[in-house]
């Protein structure tokens, strides 16, 4: 059993229960991106049947009426056991996803994989006609020249401020600086790239950052927060008309994911809790 703490923030241990918490989250008008937890597998095995789990888990949402999609982490499916297997995945992943008409993300991680998932990922969406989507950091020192590189490709951009504590010689460390670039990085998103914008913060400026820049330059977006995090504001946001998807993960590694998660950075562990107390 998921302690009543740990349950804010994981929709289960089974993909049955994520549905089921998919077809409650719908009803508010919010949608739901889903995540199976698992990362940083070095043998190929575990990454092939999370593989495995992800195209059954398409299959589910695909004969259904559930508004949800999928989204993978690179060291999941095989990159720390070698970028081939990673792609290997990723691509049967995405067929699977453009068969059954189920949107599928490729969350980032540390900065050292960020070339390999960059490039799977524009692979996928031009193969794959704009199916996919990926996210990208704003505390990297990198995100700038990534963007431009991404402009042209379609699909999604999810942006997020990051939540790897890199060195500072590739990241930056200021809280101010990095939201100075993410709104910087935003507007160029809103400007210049040909799909989706997603919007994934919980920080209230940005999302307002994010209606002003799509009323003007009259484009469509969306805003993902996390499962458990400001959930009311969700909500609030969804019948306000503005399009929520909430980034939902599920598994029995839920402990592991919670454990990870807080020892990465402090900010993390302080984040949670206030999202615990309401703060």
């Amino acid at each position: 059993m998921i302690p009543p703490i740990a349950s804010r923030f994981v929709a289960g241990e089974t993909s049955a229960a994520a549905l089921d918490h998919t077809r409650k989250v719908n009803k508010d008008g919010v949608k739901v991106i889903l995540n199976l937890l698992g990362e940083h597998y070095h043998e190929r095995a575990p990454a092939d049947a999370d593989a495995a789990a992800y195209l059954e888990l398409i299959e589910d949402v695909g004969n259904s009426e559930l508004d949800a999609c999928v989204s993978v982490k690179p060291s999941q499916i095989g990159i720390d056991v070698g970028d081939d297997v990673f792609r290997e995945n990723y691509l049967r992943i995405a067929e699977k996803g453009a068969e059954h008409d189920v949107f599928v993300w490729c969350d980032m991680e540390d900065a050292d994989t960020t070339d390999v998932t960059l490039d799977v990922f524009e692979e996928a969406a031009r193969e794959y006609d704009g199916g996919v989507g990926q996210c990208v950091q704003a505390n990297l020192k990198r995100t700038g020249d990534d963007l431009e590189r991404l402009a042209d490709v379609p699909g999604k951009i999810r942006l997020v401020k990051g939540a790897y504590d890199e060195d500072p010689e590739i990241s930056y460390k200021q809280k101010s600086k990095v939201n100075e670039k993410y709104e910087e990085y935003l507007e160029f998103l809103f400007e210049e790239y040909v799909g989706r914008v997603a919007v994934g913060s919980h920080d209230p400026k940005m999302i307002s950052a994010a209606e002003e820049l799509a009323n003007e330059y009259d484009r469509d977006y969306e805003v993902q927060m996390l499962m458990g995090v400001r959930d009311n504001a969700q909500r609030e946001l969804a019948a306000e008309g503005t399009e929520v998807w909430q980034y939902a993960p599920y598994g029995d590694k839920w402990f592991s994911y919670f454990y990870r998660r807080a020892r990465e950075r402090k900010e993390n562990a302080l984040f949670a809790l206030r999202a615990i107390v309401g703060i």
